[in-house]
C-alpha cells in the first residue's frame, strides 16, 4: 500500500526517557500524541518529563500552547495506536519485550502506517522478523538524547524494506524538524554510535600510551 504521509496523530509505545522526550518534541510540533506503557507510574513520569521539556522548546520559538489537549495516555496498546498515522516504539532493548510488542503492533496497525523503533542496538531485520503480517513497514528510527534538542535521526531499513517505507519515515521526521539520515545498510550500532566507538577507542589508546 501507499504509506500514510498526512500524519496528525502519533502513537508512542514506551514512556521511558526516549519515549517521553519524543512526546514533548511532537507536541511542540503540533501533533496529537498517544502514549502507552504498562508501568503503574508511567503516566506520572510522562507528564513530569513533558512539563520539564516544553519550556525549553518554547524558548526555541516553538508553540507549546494547548499541549494538554493533544496528549493522551493509556495502558492499552490497542487504544494508543487507534487512528495513529505513525508509530514510534521505545520499549526496553530486550528481545522478549520487543517480540511481544511488535507481534501486537503487527496485528493492530494498518499496513499503510510506518512502525519505527528507537532502538540503538537491534537491527531492523530482527525487529521485522517479529511481524508475521507486515514486516516490510518496520524500520529503525534511532534518535539521540535529548530527542527534543538533538536533530539527528538514523533511519534504517532491512534488506527487504521498500523505498516507499523509508521515504515515508524520512518525510515524517523531516516534517517535525528532525534531520533524518538514511543508513543504507543495517550494521550494529548504525552510524553515529560506531563513530563514537572509534573515538572512544582512540581516547583509551592515548591514555594507555601515556600521551594524555
Amino acid at each position: 500500500p501507499v504509506m500514510r504521509t498526512d500524519v496528525q496523530r502519533v502513537a508512542l509505545v514506551g514512556a521511558g526517557v526516549i519515549g517521553n522526550a519524543w512526546a514533548a518534541h511532537l507536541l511542540a510540533h503540533g501533533l496529537e500524541v498517544a502514549v502507552t506503557d504498562p508501568a503503574p507510574d508511567a503516566e506520572e513520569r510522562l507528564l513530569r518529563d513533558v512539563e520539564r521539556a516544553l519550556p525549553v522548546l518554547a524558548q526555541l520559538g516553538l508553540d507549546t500552547d494547548g499541549w494538554q489537549d493533544r496528549l493522551s495516555f493509556t495502558s492499552e496498546l490497542g487504544k494508543a495506536v487507534e487512528g495513529a498515522g505513525f508509530v514510534q516504539e521505545n520499549a526496553p532493548e530486550r528481545d522478549d519485550v520487543k517480540a511481544a510488542i511488535f507481534a501486537e503492533l503487527d496485528a493492530l496497525v494498518p499496513p499503510d502506517v510506518v512502525v519505527a523503533s528507537s532502538s540503538s542496538s537491534m537491527l531492523p531485520s530482527r525487529l521485522a522478523s517479529m511481524c508475521e503480517r507486515h514486516p516490510e513497514r518496520v524500520v529503525v528510527g534511532h534518535p539521540f538524547n535529548p530527542v527534543y534538542l538533538v536533530p539527528l535521526v538514523e533511519v534504517v531499513g532491512s534488506p527487504g524494506t521498500p523505498a516507499r517505507v523509508v521515504d515515508a519515515a524520512m518525510a515524517f521526521y523531516a516534517g517535525v524538524g528532525k534531520r533524518p539520515v538514511h543508513v543504507r545498510q543495517e550494521v550494529p550500532g548504525h552510524l553515529a554510535n560506531r563513530l563514537q566507538a572509534a573515538l572512544w577507542r582512540e581516547a583509551y589508546s592515548l591514555v594507555e600510551r601515556g600521551v594524555a
